[in-house]
């Protein structure tokens, strides 16, 4: 027999909330929301940009309406979801995986550290003609250049977590007999699934910033293609709209993945 080492848990429980109140997280969110619509429409209003170029809140949520009767939204954001979350899974898997090797074996840390750091500045928007040229126009080259960006980012914080986790710990475990499967489940998984969260938190953003790359490089629908094909045309309430469904999209899976992380990693601090 041997002990287990468990994450901690909280230090006491979340108060509950009365109701009718407004969610202490929501409230906040609320108010600078509204204060950047309010700058946005006097902004638009003032003179200072030429109304051709700064629509108003108003002009560009009627063009997202446009676009949501029309089903062009519908169409562009299926197939954004489809590269990004494609990618973003290939990114995140072999990330971190590639991360928790790493960060727990130092010989292998030593070899494949310095290949990453030399590829991590090298942005996916510099290697479209390359992924062009080798697997053409299709999707395959949209996903691989995203999933590349989402690895390189999973990695840096997985690994950078698991080599963080104390040596003694393990050590622990093991002269307990806890054989190898149960070290990485019990007490490796655990103490570096934080470090995990804000992987997968960052990988997504980075995905979607790797998605308007990848899109710009050659696509027949999406969101960032959907932004080049109106600014052809100077439809710039179009193209507001194009980008607050970009930032809703991005709040809206970080809060997913923020959720989870406090319902299963509840030691986290997210």
């Amino acid at each position: 027999m041997y002990a287990t080492l468990s994450p901690p848990g909280r230090a006491g429980r979340t108060p509950g909330r009365i109701p009718g109140r407004i969610p202490g997280r929501l409230g906040p969110a609320l108010v600078a929301a509204g204060s950047v619509l309010a700058l946005w429409y006097a902004l638009a209003r003032s003179g200072v940009v030429s109304p051709g170029l700064l629509p108003t809140p108003r002009q560009t949520f009627a063009a997202l309406a446009d676009g949501a009767r029309g089903g062009t939204l519908a169409t562009d954001l299926a197939a954004s979801l489809a590269r990004a979350g494609q990618g973003f899974a290939l990114g995140a898997a072999l990330g971190g995986a590639l991360g928790f090797a790493t960060g727990y074996l130092p010989r292998l840390s030593a070899a494949v550290t310095p290949l990453v750091s030399f590829l991590r500045p090298i942005p996916a928007i510099a290697l479209v003609p390359l992924a062009t040229a080798w697997f053409g126009i299709g999707e395959s080259a949209k996903r691989l250049l995203i999933a590349y960006a989402v690895l390189l980012a999973v990695w840096l914080y997985v690994h950078d977590g698991v080599s963080r986790v104390p040596v003694t710990h393990l050590r622990a475990a093991r002269s307990l007999g806890a054989p190898l499967r149960r070290r990485f489940t019990e007490v490796l998984l655990p103490a570096a699934a934080p470090a995990l969260l804000a992987a997968l938190r960052y990988g997504a953003s980075v995905a979607l910033l790797a998605l308007v790359a990848a899109e710009l490089g050659g696509a027949d629908a999406g969101l960032a293609y959907r932004l080049q094909v109106d600014g052809q045309f100077l439809r710039v309430d179009r193209m507001f709209a194009g980008l607050l469904v970009l930032g809703l999209l991005g709040v809206g899976v970080d809060a997913a993945l923020a959720a989870i992380g406090r319902r299963f990693v509840h030691w986290s601090a997210s």
